[in-house]
């Protein structure tokens, strides 16, 4: 019933912020961050009507989606990637929205099963130019950009941005505003460019007016998280 309530609450902050910028909720896409969470809380939540999910770390995803494969669920790796990765992301996730760069992209093109449809793909940008943070300069995205573009086995369908944490609700406006205008840019030469990732639990709002096109929701769905288990699941 947990989940149901917060899905229902989430659902209308998505609908309510969407509304005061003069925008369709249908035009928002919900992804279920679902990283430490078990493969059980999670056929919960998609008997609550979630049907795409958004993981961190790859073994624990790769678990999960082994678990539930009777069900129909759009699977989506947002977490750093590493070389030795990128085989079991291409074979087992639908989209992939943290590529930042060229090696990692050939070695998902190259590994994507050539009877899967091509792996959708989001350009992370490191849109605030944190040192710590992984994602591609908004310098270097348009190169990236046309060497994924390239690729037969990729999709390009947008980009995906993880702001600084800040409460200053005219500081993530600005963040925001500055990714719709990176994202409406590459859209213009890129066709299948659709996707603009940005707004998590917090600032999902601030998101949404600037464009956001897909909302990134953990806490605010499935509570805070406890201490994980030996399997790094909560139960």
């Amino acid at each position: 019933m947990t989940i149901i309530k917060n899905l229902s609450s989430v659902t209308n902050r998505i609908e309510n912020a969407a509304l005061q910028a003069n925008r369709s909720p249908a035009d928002i896409q919900l992804l279920a961050v679902s990283k430490t969470w078990s493969a059980e809380k999670l056929r919960d939540a998609a008997s609550a009507g979630l049907t795409a999910f958004g993981e961190n770390y790859l073994q624990e995803a790769l678990l999960k989606i082994n678990h539930l494969q009777d069900l129909n669920l759009d699977w989506h790796f947002i977490g750093p990637i590493q070389s030795n990765k990128t085989k079991d992301i291409a074979q087992h996730f639908d989209w992939v929205q943290s590529v930042d760069r060229q090696k990692i992209a050939q070695r998902l093109a190259t590994q994507r099963p050539k009877d899967k449809p091509p792996l959708n793909v989001c350009i992370q940008v490191n849109i605030d130019n944190e040192q710590t943070k992984s994602g591609v300069s908004d310098t270097n995205l348009f190169t990236l950009a046309s060497n994924i573009d390239a690729l037969e086995q990729l999709n390009l369908r947008g980009i995906m941005v993880i702001p600084s944490k800040t409460d200053n609700p005219e500081q993530q406006h600005a963040t925001f505003h500055k990714a719709h205008t990176l994202y409406q840019k590459l859209a213009k030469t890129y066709p299948s460019i659709d996707t603009l990732s940005m707004g998590m639990s917090a600032d999902m709002s601030a998101a949404i007016a600037e464009g956001s096109t897909m909302v990134r929701i953990g806490s605010a769905l499935f509570g805070q998280r406890s201490t994980p288990t030996s399997t790094g699941q909560v139960n």
